[in-house]
């Protein structure tokens, strides 16, 4: 199959099976959704959910966060993973959208990079989610989907991923294809233990039917 065919078929599926597709990340502000994406690495969106209703009862605005201690916010975040580099990023991160930006988040993929703790795949997020931009966040999950589905070939580097899918995926469905790529491979496609049987995408997947014929 070629892939601009693949990708049409991919696309059709998730249009059909999951036409609404968001963050499972719970939040209510540009603010606090950098909060969770920053919390989030290496950490699964459940358990940053548990930590950010404490975090914003304690720290509701940039400003609050700005004036906190390192200490307290790892207090609060100790739970997820490396949060001593997290807090120190948290602290940062505020300190620098007061400075820079004037508390307000920015829109702008080069502009949140300057943030301590936001890198590209955060920045790409941010934009998606907040401000509905066609950028694609490459995290594992979607690294690994996008490879096993054929969507991308041998890409060495989320950034490769990244324009490969940028490239062939519609502009005005990449925040929606950046969801669909993430949940299958979160709760379908998983790195361990695919669920390829009761995967609807399989009859196109490079994956799976490479599995198949390695089988026979």
């Amino acid at each position: 199959m070629r892939k601009k065919e693949r990708y049409k078929q991919v696309i059709a599926y998730f249009k059909t099976h999951r036409p609404i597709a968001e963050t499972e990340l719970e939040y209510r502000s540009p603010y606090e959704l950098i909060v969770a994406v920053i919390l989030s690495a290496q950490c699964t969106d459940k358990r940053v959910n548990i930590i950010s209703q404490e975090f914003f009862n304690t720290f509701p605005t940039v400003e609050s966060l700005a004036e906190a201690d390192i200490s307290e916010i790892f207090e609060l975040i100790k739970s997820c993973s490396y949060p001593n580099n997290k807090a120190k990023h948290l602290a940062g991160m505020a300190n620098t959208l007061l400075k820079e930006f004037k508390g307000e988040v920015p829109s702008e993929i080069e502009e949140l990079q300057m943030l301590p703790g936001v890198g590209r795949k955060t920045a790409n997020v941010i934009v998606s989610v907040v401000f509905n931009k066609p950028a694609m966040a490459v995290d594992t999950h979607v690294f690994r989907v996008s490879e096993r589905l054929g969507l991308t070939t041998k890409s060495k580097n989320p950034l490769q991923t990244e324009k490969e899918l940028v490239k062939h995926i519609p502009e005005e469905l990449i925040p929606l294809a950046h969801h669909w790529l993430i949940l299958h491979g979160r709760y379908v496609c998983k790195a361990r233990k695919p669920n390829c049987e009761e995967c609807g995408l399989k009859d196109f997947c490079r994956f799976y039917l490479k599995s198949l014929s390695r089988n026979k």
